[in-house]
């Protein structure tokens, strides 16, 4: 079967939710949205707190694990990246951090014009419905919807409460005037429910009979006539079906597989391509290479008398908790991964934070299917927002069904490794802030026995995961590695751009999922501009 597009989307996640949603608006342009994965129709995509059954289950996830990590005692860690419609805002935290302006202004010092933070503010605010209204730092007329924490435990304030008394700063808003501090995360939830780019971006534009969306559709390889993008070969009920593309086809896969879907298609570095019998089409040495991500470490704390998850977790107390989401959208199922932020600097000598702690009222152990069994307790969990370790993500084969083999190679640097040495240090102390000092109890992770340097750096290593946050393998810019250009062009390639974040040159001080949406709504600014429309 063989039809024609003028533009194919790859990819129905942050981004390419956005993406589908701007090319069609017009009706004048015929859009294909490919989803290798279902639909978003399961009930624990919608629920908030369901996160914790989707984020590991393959049925939503791709479930990726990447190779043995050499500076994390060879662990194989755990990289979920969402395999349905909304694809990773579908499974994530649903919190909502734009970052620094710092990140994007250095951005644009490497070479990619109009990326810098004034030139996205206004991307970020004609996304954004804030249900605090307009401001200088936010819209309310956009299709990311973005809310207040509802529910709030006092756990929650009286950690925001220690925070400041370990000599942090109150924040109201973390995207805002500045990043640094403490306070609430606002959310991408709407009563009670999730509101992943499927059911914002995507949903209001499948009535449109302009755009056709496709899922269990796995891409396989762009088809090339000479230098230009001219098609598309995907699987699909064990069918291969190939569409032809009259303008762009635009990949969104994410971090993970937008770099896959160019090397089985000959983009790449030759000597990965000729390893696996792939002709090579256009050389790009900087395919796959230059992941980077923010690893996180786990603190928790016992207390007496303060209300957490686990009580409301409890047998008896879940049909309680049920009720409240079914009837009320209220209660412990309607949180998302994390109700309070605090972002801080490691040492008192850098000119911002760089560090990132989620904390939420909740302590727990995984069991063997990856499932959280909550423990009385509570966690914070801390990364360090802009490590220099570099890591990789590379096909193992030509089979477009073989998972890619993905290194972070966290702590490869000695700063990396200091840096979460003193982010896991101020974020025990902030635990013995006097504000808790009636109802604290010991230490549950990493515990009493774990003090220094060597130690810490041994818990680091034997108990540290993704915070999934990958970034970077289809870099933008214009030095060798380089993937895409400044408007997400492939170097060397006619129609043929990538728009997700795998274009990030560096790491955003934050969650991802915000500035992914960004990045699918400026490639629809470029599509449409340089189309006169």
């Amino acid at each position: 079967m063989t039809t024609h597009y003028d533009y194919i989307i790859v990819g129905a996640g942050s981004a390419g939710c956005a993406l589908a949603n701007r090319l069609s608006a017009s009706g004048e342009h015929t859009v294909l949205l490919l989803e290798a994965g279902g639909k978003d129709s399961h009930p624990m995509v919608h629920i908030p707190l369901g996160f914790a059954f989707t984020m590991k289950n393959p049925q939503f996830s791709w479930c990726y694990k990447s190779e043995p990590e050499p500076h994390m005692n060879n662990r194989c860690i755990d990289q979920p990246r969402g395999k349905l419609l909304g694809g990773s805002s579908s499974i994530n935290g649903m919190v909502y951090i734009r970052g620094q302006r710092e990140d994007y202004d250095n951005w644009a010092k490497l070479g990619n014009r109009d990326w810098s933070y004034d030139d996205l503010l206004p991307i970020f605010k004609r996304c954004e419905h804030n249900t605090n209204g307009d401001s200088k730092y936010h819209g309310s007329n956009g299709q990311l919807w973005v809310d207040n924490v509802g529910d709030k435990y006092d756990l929650a304030n009286m950690y925001i409460q220690a925070a400041t008394e370990s000599g942090i700063p109150a924040n109201d808003d973390f995207n805002g005037e500045n990043q640094e501090g403490a306070g609430f995360f606002q959310v991408n939830i709407r009563n009670g429910l999730r509101q992943s780019t499927a059911k914002t971006y995507l949903k209001p534009a499948m009535t449109r009979a302009n755009l056709t969306v496709a899922t269990n559709a796995l891409a396989c390889r762009i088809e090339f006539q000479g230098n230009r993008a001219s098609a598309l070969r995907y699987l699909q009920n064990k069918a291969q079906i190939t569409v032809n593309c009259r303008k762009e086809i635009i990949l969104c896969g994410g971090t993970v597989n937008s770099p896959q879907l160019l090397e089985l298609s000959g983009v790449g570095n030759p000597e990965i391509l000729s390893k696996h019998g792939i002709k090579v089409h256009t050389p790009l040495a900087g395919v796959g290479e230059n992941l980077q991500d923010h690893l996180t470490v786990n603190t928790q704390r016992s207390f007496v008398g303060l209300k957490t998850f686990y009580e409301d977790s409890k047998p008896l107390a879940m049909v309680g908790t049920f009720a409240k989401l079914a009837f009320q959208r209220r209660g412990m199922l309607v949180h998302p991964a994390s109700q309070v932020g605090v972002f801080f600097k490691t040492d008192p000598s850098v000119d911002r934070a760089d560090a990132q702690i989620h904390f939420t009222p909740a302590a727990g152990t995984q069991d063997e299917s990856g499932r959280m069994q909550t423990v009385p307790g509570t966690t914070a969990t801390v990364c360090y927002l802009r490590p220099k370790s570099r890591g990789h993500v590379h096909i193992r084969s030509n089979d477009p069904t073989d998972a890619p083999a993905l290194l972070h190679n966290y702590l490869a640097e000695e700063d990396d490794r200091k840096k979460m040495i003193a982010a896991v240090r101020k974020t025990r102390a902030i635990f013995e802030a006097p504000v808790f000092d009636a109802y604290r109890r010991e230490e549950l992770v990493p515990g009493p026995e774990v003090q220094s340097d060597d130690e810490l750096l041994e818990f680091i290593r034997n108990t540290g995961e993704s915070v999934y946050h990958p970034v970077g393998t289809c870099k933008m810019g214009n030095d060798d590695m380089a993937v895409v250009d400044d408007r997400l062009k492939v170097h060397g390639i006619e129609g043929l751009r990538v728009a997700d974040a795998s274009i990030m040159p560096t790491l955003i001080s934050g969650n991802t999922n915000a500035t992914a949406v960004l990045i699918g709504e400026r490639c629809a600014d470029f599509i449409l501009g340089e189309n006169g429309n």
